[in-house]
């Protein structure tokens, strides 16, 4: 079934139980901003390729929310117990539990039955600050930051490495339970010193409630057992698990806002995978205006530099700046007209006269030596002034980019401090031999 069809279901059902509580409304705007992202028309197929992955995500995201399904994943240290604490919660083995640092090599999940029917499912991933386990440390963090709830374990105080790792979670407004594993290790006294830590070490990531000890897979109890002849012999006496603290609040959040928690981490996702379309999009705009501008800049310094007539090439060239300027809105999606293009060219030159007139005099000039000269010195001179029209278009290119980049606005300050900002951000003596040489050549092979 494709996404549409699955979007459609979500809102038939929505639609159909007329429901106005909240978290049936941010489950709706959560898959509006899924959908929106699939169906943005602005994103080019390259960019769209580039982010194949990202859209199946985003599908994965749709069945999720119309099934109603929530994942929480335990994350933590190596050895601290998230699969035995995971196989607690499920009441079975289904989790790989070994002696040996980084066990969990993988993802794994189970459906969680005992938690809102079916649709709870528990993920296990790989620890953090493992010797050479960079990949599954980044698995990790990628696994907690998709997930509607993260149960971040400990089995003491915590380390740098895990505070950092907390506070990095926290940040991405991952909805957090801090959970003391191995509370068996320690005395009532040790164990009430530890909590209080760990609140400490969560306070403003996590609420004091969501902070809970548990005993997921415990150690065999050492006890003095007297024999009946009155002699005293240690036995082990197994503990039982005791996750009945952490499995009451999961449930607790669950039950009050369980589709909350989905609808939120879509969002997130959603506004996440925005941003980096976005930038993604900007940086492909910018390359090809980047690439435009040049192409323009090479056709007016070679038509400069070719037209005989006085001041009749810079009549042409201004028709090449027009030219440019449309080109450029349609790359921004943000066509002009050519009326409104001579507007905003006239803005630009305009702001260009008033910095510059020297070197438009001197441009003046040099396209009346050119019926004065002849042989050598006729194309060094024509190059000279193709070199200028090569200068100013990349002016007129970025300033028009910046205008169009910015949603057709000059800014708090306008056009004045934009094209300011552009003529001192260039390397104009660079610009124009780069120009010189290049155009020389044409002439060149044009001869």
């Amino acid at each position: 079934m494709g996404w549409r069809d699955r979007w459609r279901r979500l809102r038939r059902g929505r639609d159909e139980r007329a429901t106005a509580r909240s978290g049936d409304a941010h489950l709706l705007r959560a898959a509006d901003s899924l959908r929106a992202l699939i169906e943005d028309p602005a994103i080019p197929g390259a960019i769209r390729a580039s982010l194949a992955a990202d859209y199946g995500r985003i599908e994965v995201m749709l069945d999720k929310l119309e099934h109603g399904h929530l994942h929480i994943a335990v994350f933590g240290r190596v050895s601290v117990g998230k699969s035995a604490l995971l196989n607690a919660l499920l009441g079975e083995a289904a989790f790989e539990v070994g002696v040996l640092h980084g066990t969990t090599v993988t993802a794994g999940h189970r459906a969680w039955r005992e938690a809102l029917g079916q649709g709870v499912h528990l993920i296990d991933t790989p620890g953090i600050n493992e010797l050479s386990g960079e990949e599954r440390e980044a698995l990790a963090f990628d696994v907690a930051g998709r997930s509607d709830l993260v149960i971040f374990v400990a089995d003491g105080d915590l380390t740098s490495v895990e505070v950092d790792a907390l506070r990095l979670l926290a940040r991405a407004q991952r909805p957090l339970l801090l959970v003391l594993n191995k509370a068996d290790r320690y005395s009532a006294q040790e164990h009430e010193a530890l909590l209080a830590r760990l609140r400490e070490h969560a306070r403003g990531l996590v609420l004091a409630e969501n902070v809970v000890a548990v005993m997921a897979q415990p150690s065999a109890q050492r006890v003095l057992q007297v024999q009946a002849d009155g002699r005293e012999v240690e036995i082990e006496r197994a503990r039982e698990v005791d996750v009945a603290a952490l499995r009451g609040r999961i449930l607790e959040i669950l039950q009050a806002e369980g589709k909350t928690l989905a609808a939120l981490n879509a969002a997130l996702f959603a506004g996440k995978l925005s941003d980096e379309i976005g930038g993604r999009l900007t940086a492909v705009r910018q390359e090809l205006a980047g690439r435009t501008i040049r192409m323009y800049c090479l056709g007016k310094g070679v038509a400069v530099a070719l037209n005989p007539v006085p001041v009749a090439d810079l009549l042409a060239a201004a028709t090449l700046d027009v030219a440019l300027v449309m080109h450029l809105s349609r790359i921004y999606g943000l066509p002009l007209t050519r009326m409104e293009a001579g507007r905003l060219l006239a803005t630009i030159a305009a702001q260009l006269a008033a910095l510059m007139g020297a070197i438009w005099g001197v441009h003046l000039a040099a396209s009346a030596l050119k019926v004065a000269s002849a042989g050598l010195s006729t194309a060094l001179t024509a190059a000279a002034q193709g070199a200028l029209a090569w200068y100013a278009t990349v002016l007129v290119g970025q300033a028009a980019e910046k205008y169009l980049a910015q949603g057709k606005s000059w800014g708090e300050h306008g056009p004045k401090r934009v094209v300011a900002d552009i003529v001192e951000s260039l390397d104009r003596d660079s610009i124009l031999r780069e120009a010189r040489e290049e155009i020389l050549t044409r002439l060149r092979s044009k001869a």
